[in-house]
């Protein structure tokens, strides 16, 4: 993306207008998620999305979870519009992902920051976007800690996010989904 005019060097076919740079706290409000941990797993019950999965099954787009657990007050749910990003992990590139959950009605457990965009910003490109490239690298910086690192929401306010028109937005998201589902699809053959 050019600094001056904001305007990336490649574009989808029809898409000309400048990208807005905005601080992420500025675009999205913030939260954690409750105090479920691997101990709370169980056969059935509500759907739970734990931070570990982000390293063992990481996925951009969290459509659907296979661990379940006990439903208890104060648990905080998925609307199916907000992206998590772990508090904690074991390095800066380990930590610096996120996820967009597609899927309302999941719990989210603790160690997790959950980011609730605003309407200018689609969840799937915010989560691509922070996962990747300048983003990515920017928010590796900003975990702290040596043996355990940690990101907080204090550190993803600050964050600086390109952002096209929404309409741009879904057809970047759509086309990398689109790819990850090939990778997929060719790593289970």
């Amino acid at each position: 993306m050019t600094e001056q005019a904001k305007v990336p060097a490649i574009r989808f076919a029809g898409f000309t207008d400048p990208w807005e740079q905005r601080k992420l706290g500025e675009i999205a409000s913030f939260s954690k998620g409750s105090g479920y941990s691997k101990a709370d797993i169980r056969e059935s019950g509500i759907p739970l999305f734990l931070y570990g999965r982000m390293y063992t099954q990481y996925e951009t787009r969290v459509d659907s979870v296979d661990t379940f657990a006990a439903p208890r007050p104060g648990t905080l749910y998925s609307k199916g519009t907000e992206i998590v990003v772990p508090a904690s992990g074991e390095s800066a590139e380990d930590i610096a992902r996120a996820s967009a959950i597609t899927r309302e009605g999941i719990a989210l457990g603790g160690d997790l920051n959950v980011v609730y965009p605003q309407r200018m910003v689609t969840p799937l490109f915010l989560a691509y976007g922070l996962s990747h490239g300048s983003s990515q690298k920017l928010l590796a910086q900003k975990a702290q800690g040596k043996t355990v690192v940690h990101i907080h929401a204090s550190d993803l306010k600050g964050l600086g996010i390109a952002f096209p028109d929404v309409t741009e937005q879904q057809a970047i998201g759509t086309f990398f989904s689109s790819l990850d589902d090939l990778i997929t699809l060719h790593q289970r053959k």
